[in-house]
């Protein structure tokens, strides 16, 4: 389904006058929900694209009781998109909430039920996922990349200690998200899964797109495996940022450096192009080897304070904000005016 040619007309006159970046962030998890907490502050109109490759805790038993989309990457991109007054922060920590029993609840989010009872009522994906936007407040807009459940399988180096050489197939995001041995590379079951055309739309139409941080194999990779999102990223006039993690990730990305991250996302989609990767300056020991890998991509190397001050591996909203409003303003290139 292509957008209404009109709306997208319209949209872009509003933003001439607005001078407000329209931004497409791509993750799953915690990482996109540090993005989102840190592009709400900057702009309002702000799109979400959650993978749907879960298959652990509550959404993969939702998952396989019910055949549904997993819910809970969207769930969570919600909850960032939540505004700080007293309205969003209560729904927030609502949507969150987990059940704590002996029963069948135990363990199962609010906001999972929520979306999923939506969906069974609605019989849509992307207008259920709107109405708890909604009731929420939300600052944006969340889709999932894919209509379908799709699950992540990796080629993995050593998974058994025991024979160190030999690869293996890994199965499932949460196993693959902390397997021993050394990720080769991943797929999605069934392959060539079709896009959300929403999804699809909101690349074309963006300003900015921003991928990752977040899990790399199993919330960043597997957008890229998307091929009708992924044509979208090759061929949008967006501005394209790649946001680094502030640490390798135990499991899938034991010993990375920042350039091994590039490397891989280079071998599972080789005519990506890039125009800024960003990183936490503290976590970059070699800028050269990384600038050398960026260049790959043609894209340039943004070093910036993003880190929380407490010394754990996650970013603070408020300076993640700044570096991404920093390299909107000086990279420019702001909407189809330009």
């Amino acid at each position: 389904m292509k957008p209404n040619r009109r709306v997208l007309r319209l949209n872009r006159l509003g933003r001439k006058r607005g001078a407000q970046p329209k931004v497409v962030a791509l993750g799953g998890g915690m990482g996109l929900s540090a993005s989102l907490a840190a592009l709400r502050r900057i702009t309002g109109d702000v799109t979400a694209v959650v993978t749907v490759a879960d298959d652990g805790g509550s959404s993969g038993r939702l998952r396989d009781e019910l055949g549904v989309l997993p819910p809970g990457d969207l769930r969570k991109a919600l909850a960032a998109l939540c505004g700080d007054d007293d309205w969003g922060q209560t729904w927030a920590r609502v949507i969150q909430h987990r059940f704590q029993s002996k029963g069948d609840l135990h363990e199962h989010a609010v906001g999972n039920l929520l979306i999923v009872a939506l969906w069974e009522q609605l019989g849509d994906h992307v207008q259920a996922l709107d109405l708890v936007g909604r009731l929420l407040g939300a600052h944006g807009r969340v889709l999932p990349m894919s209509a379908v459940p799709l699950e992540l399988q990796a080629l993995v180096k050593g998974h058994d200690p025991e024979r160190p050489d030999d690869v293996d197939t890994v199965c499932g995001q949460a196993t693959v998200a902390l397997t021993p041995g050394e990720v080769q590379s991943v797929h999605v079951v069934p392959q060539d899964p079709p896009a959300v055309p929403e999804a699809v739309a909101a690349v074309l139409d963006a300003d900015w797109v921003v991928l990752g941080p977040g899990s790399w194999f199993s919330s960043v990779i597997p957008h890229l495996l998307v091929p009708e999102l992924l044509d979208a990223l090759t061929e949008t006039k967006a501005r394209r940022i790649l946001s680094l993690n502030l640490a390798p990730q135990p499991g899938e990305t034991e010993g990375f450096s920042p350039q091994r991250h590039l490397e891989v996302l280079a071998r599972h989609a080789p005519k990506l192009a890039l125009d800024v990767v960003l990183a936490d300056e503290a976590a970059v020991p070699d800028r050269g080897s990384l600038t050398d890998a960026a260049k790959r991509f043609g894209a340039t190397v943004e070093l910036a304070p993003v880190a929380r001050q407490d010394g754990s591996p996650k970013h603070d909203p408020e300076l993640l904000a700044a570096a991404y409003d920093r390299i909107f303003r000086m990279h420019g290139r702001i909407g189809p005016w330009r």
